[in-house]
């Protein structure tokens, strides 16, 4: 397919503009996760953390709930200006036009399969475009760092905690 000039304009500009509606929506900093980010977030993590979850019920709720507080509690712990990244990234899954065109997500992300969300983290794992790739990174580290910054993960993974009494 070949792409006009008057298109790849206009692909640029739609592009530009939702990219600074969504840093309009997070230009405040350090904030509490909205609604629509924490049900993009608990979907992300039931489908990374799938493994290591329970298979279904309050108990996977649950622990899907302490991670994406886990979350919250390090976006809030960076600088300023990764904040804004990460809350462009946020805002830009959260809206369905980004869910959609970006992730491929058709359904609202408390409605999607573990599949749909695991085929859609993948994509991103394995594009072409390096920007893709991080944003995955970004969203793998936030997931497993919170997961395994509780004490009660670590049995799993044999980590017997931080070394005690050398200070």
């Amino acid at each position: 397919m070949i792409v006009s000039r008057r298109q790849f304009i206009r692909a640029g500009v739609a592009g530009g503009l939702v990219l600074a509606f969504s840093g309009w929506l997070n230009a405040a900093g350090a904030r509490p996760l909205r609604a629509g980010e924490r049900e993009m977030l608990a979907a992300l993590c039931g489908a990374l953390l799938d493994g290591a979850l329970p298979p279904a019920g309050e108990e996977r709720r649950r622990l899907v709930a302490l991670t994406v507080d886990g979350i919250a509690t390090t976006v809030a712990g960076l600088s300023v200006a990764s904040q804004r990244e990460v809350g462009e990234l946020f805002g830009l899954l959260v809206l369905a036009p980004g869910r959609m065109v970006l992730a491929g997500v058709s359904r609202p992300w408390g409605e999607a399969s573990v599949r749909e969300v695991s085929d859609f983290l993948q994509s991103w794992r394995t594009s072409r475009l390096a920007l893709l790739q991080g944003a995955y990174g970004a969203l793998h580290d936030l997931a497993f760092g919170a997961w395994y910054a509780r004490p009660d993960t670590w049995e799993a993974i044999a980590y017997p905690g931080p070394p005690r009494g050398y200070f």
